[in-house]
C-alpha cells in the first residue's frame, strides 16, 4: 500500500475496516475456536476429522473463523482461505493427532501463515 499523509484518507481506509468487521460479526456465520498454546507452540490445530468421521474444518458451515491464539490475540480469516492453507499440510508431518484422548486429526498451522 502507497503511504499517505493524508488524515482524510487514513480515515477513510479505517472506516472501510470498521465497516468489514461490524458486517462479519452481525451477518456473517462465525466459528470462534480457542487454541491457547498456539502462542508458545507457532502453531494452531485445525481439526478437520475426529472419531473416523469428517469434522471441524470439513464441515464447517461457517463464512469466518476466529482463531484465539492468546488472552489478547485473534486472527479472524475466511473459511475458504483458512482452507487453502491447511491443505498443503495434509500428510505431512504437520497433519497430526489430537484432541481429546487423540481421537482427532488436524493440521498445525504456523500462526505466522494466517
Amino acid at each position: 500500500m502507497k503511504f499517505n499523509s493524508d488524515f482524510r484518507h487514513d480515515l477513510e481506509v479505517g472506516q472501510l475496516g470498521e465497516k468489514l468487521l461490524a458486517d462479519v460479526l452481525d451477518n456473517k456465520r462465525l466459528e470462534v475456536k480457542k487454541d491457547l498454546k498456539a502462542m508458545k507452540t507457532g502453531n494452531v490445530f485445525i481439526e478437520y476429522r475426529s472419531r473416523g468421521k469428517r469434522s471441524g474444518i470439513s464441515t464447517s458451515e461457517a463464512e469466518w473463523w476466529a482463531l484465539i491464539v492468546s488472552e489478547d490475540v485473534i486472527k479472524l480469516i475466511k473459511t475458504e482461505r483458512l482452507k487453502q492453507l491447511c491443505r498443503p499440510y495434509i500428510g505431512t508431518k504437520r497433519d497430526v493427532s489430537g484432541g481429546d484422548s487423540n481421537t482427532s486429526r488436524g493440521v498445525l498451522l504456523p500462526v505466522s501463515e494466517i
